[in-house]
């Protein structure tokens, strides 16, 4: 009798995919200190992109949303993305006074 109200539950919590998805996109947005956002969104993105796999396999089964892990997803990719192009731009540019 408790797995029905567990289900609905499930569905009205915001997924973990979306927490970790816009937590690495908003530090993009909201820290001028790329180099060291860089370290912590690659993490956050990854971890996002996990869980909205996860969650999307689940999906399957009716235990979640499926717009919400693929909202996730996206989040995800594009601060994974982000930091993932940043830390090539700095591996590609030594002259930057970032890595002296």
């Amino acid at each position: 009798m408790s797995s029905a109200p567990a289900c609905d539950e499930t569905r009205e919590r915001p997924g973990l995919a979306v927490w970790c998805g816009g937590a690495s996109l908003a530090c993009w947005i909201c820290c001028p200190l790329w180099a060291l956002v860089a370290f912590l969104a690659l993490p956050l993105g990854l971890t996002g992109l996990t869980r909205a796999w996860l969650e999307y396999r689940s999906s399957a089964d009716g235990r979640t949303s499926r717009p919400r892990a693929v909202t996730g997803a996206a989040l995800s990719l594009l601060g994974t993305a982000a930091a993932v192009a940043y830390l090539v731009f700095l591996g590609t540019h030594p002259h930057l006074p970032v890595q002296e």
